[in-house]
């Protein structure tokens, strides 16, 4: 486990191959197991698989134009029709973000953490025909890395460490 944390790398370039169904589903099922306060579990997922719809999507979000390329990308999305405690639904999908992505990578496939700023949930809850109660948080392309995995290297920062206080 810990290697794969340590290892995991952001993938922007995919090749066109497609992904298991199996795959697709481990992947959920990871995602799904992750922690959420209160065990409200606010979560949905949408999977854009159609490749006319991830152009429609990349032109909404563009941060993320690498998901014209990935042959899949999962939509997180936060349901606050299942919060015990409003607002928390970002934490619960925080939490199935970093597990979608650990999954990803525990499966030789590579992916990235692509971000839906504030002033695009409207056009892409239109785009996904969305209800109202459900607010688009992340998405995350991937595929088989194009080039390969990008090697790892440590992150760790003793500067960053404070004991009992700063």
């Amino acid at each position: 486990m810990l290697e794969t944390l340590n290892t995991r790398r952001s993938v922007r370039a995919f090749k066109s191959d497609p992904i298991p169904e199996k795959y697709i589903r481990d992947i959920l099922e990871a995602a799904m197991n992750a922690p959420s306060a209160g065990d409200e579990r606010a979560w949905q997922f949408v999977i854009l698989k159609e490749q006319a719809l991830r152009e429609e999507y990349a032109k909404l979000n563009r941060n993320v134009p690498s998901i014209r390329q990935s042959p899949v990308a999962i939509v997180i999305c936060g349901d606050t029709s299942r919060e015990k405690y409003p607002g928390l639904y970002v934490y619960d999908c925080g939490a199935a973000t970093e597990n979608i992505l650990l999954a990803i990578h525990a499966k030789g496939l590579g992916g990235f953490w692509g971000h839906v700023f504030p002033e695009t949930v409207a056009n892409n809850r239109t785009l996904l025909n969305l209800p109202e109660y459900i607010i688009p948080y992340s998405v995350v392309p991937f595929g088989i890395p194009l080039n390969g995995l990008p090697p790892a290297k440590t992150r760790y920062d003793e500067s960053r460490i404070h004991l009992n206080g700063w």
